[in-house]
């Protein structure tokens, strides 16, 4: 993903996700698999609904604080890899 790029993503059909204390549990029908997107407390199931980016998600929810380059990458990549899985879309 390109520095100046900022997607936005929302769940595939079929997908559904619930909140657990590491992150996030994404099971979708396809399978059915299970997913984990070890984010903690960063990100919530709303996030896909929200039609925000990441970094405005993360932004938006941590009080004013700037997250972390490496934050946003870790968790940037692990949305890429269930985007490649077909658990998320890109909206």
């Amino acid at each position: 993903m390109k520095p100046t790029e900022t997607p936005r993503y929302v769940l595939a059909p079929g997908t559904q996700v619930r909140e657990e204390d590491f992150g996030l549990l994404c099971y979708t029908m396809k399978g059915p698999w299970l997913y984990f997107l070890s984010s903690g407390p960063l990100l919530d199931s709303s996030f896909f609904g929200s039609a925000l980016s990441l970094a405005e998600w993360l932004q938006g929810n941590r009080a004013g604080q700037s997250p972390s380059e490496e934050v946003l990458s870790v968790i940037g990549r692990k949305l890429e890899q269930l985007k490649e899985k077909g658990v998320i879309v890109e909206h």
